[in-house]
Order: C-alpha cells, then structure tokens, then sequence
C-alpha cells in the first residue's frame, strides 16, 4: 500500500487546515489509519488514529479537542481535520497504516505501522 499525504500549508494561529491520506489500493480499509507528526529537532510522534471501520479513534492529549480523524474507506482516504492550530503543532505531518492490536495506541509498546506516507509541512504562524 502506497499513501499519499496532502492538504498541508502555513496558516495563522487559530486557524484550520484539512490533512488528506490517499491510498493505492483497496485493502486500506484492512488497516487503521495514523497520523504522526515531526517538529523540527524533536522525535517523530503519534498525533491520532482511527480504526479499519472508522468506527472509534484515539488522540494524543495534545491535540484532543481540536484535531478529529476521519476514514472513508469507499475513497481509500484518511483525513486528519486541524482546528485551533497553535504555533506548536508546527510540523512534518506524516500518515501511515497499520495492523497493530488497537489497545498498542495507548500501551507501551509502540506503535509501527506498516505503511508510510511521505510527509507534508503544516506551518502555524503566530
């Protein structure tokens, strides 16, 4: 599976962007869909998650509230809704898939997805 992130931009802080996540092939709705995040010097982290279904999702504290995740496994497409944007959501916005237990999102092991996309810049302005 090849995913294609898009959607990604520089906007003022309180704002919203819409992150999208095409994928090559019809088996994505075989795989939960991810959204990660790298800020300049800082680690790659877990931004949100959704379910093969669509059905639950599961957030980073950080962005709860503000950040919503959504699939339509009809387009094989994952989209990641920004609202509230402050300058610290500043990042390389990555998706990716995986076939992990659901319950490893908020284990302690990580989580390896077994798919990733290529990445798009979100610049959140002050």
């Amino acid at each position: 599976v090849q995913l294609q992130a898009s959607g990604g931009g520089v906007v003022q802080a309180g704002g919203s962007l819409r992150l999208s996540c095409a994928a090559s092939r019809r088996t994505f709705y075989n795989y939960h869909g991810d959204w990660f995040r790298q800020a300049p010097g800082k680690e790659r982290e877990f931004v949100a998650s959704i379910t093969r279904s669509g059905s639950a999702t599961y957030y980073a504290d950080s962005v709860k509230g503000r950040f919503i995740v959504s699939k339509d496994n009809a387009k094989n497409t994952v989209y990641l809704q920004m609202n509230s944007l402050k300058p610290e959501d500043t990042a390389v916005y990555y998706c990716a898939a995986d076939q992990m237990a659901w319950g490893t999102r908020w284990g302690v092991a990580p989580l390896k997805p077994n798919f990733w996309g290529q990445g798009t810049q979100v610049t959140v302005s002050s």
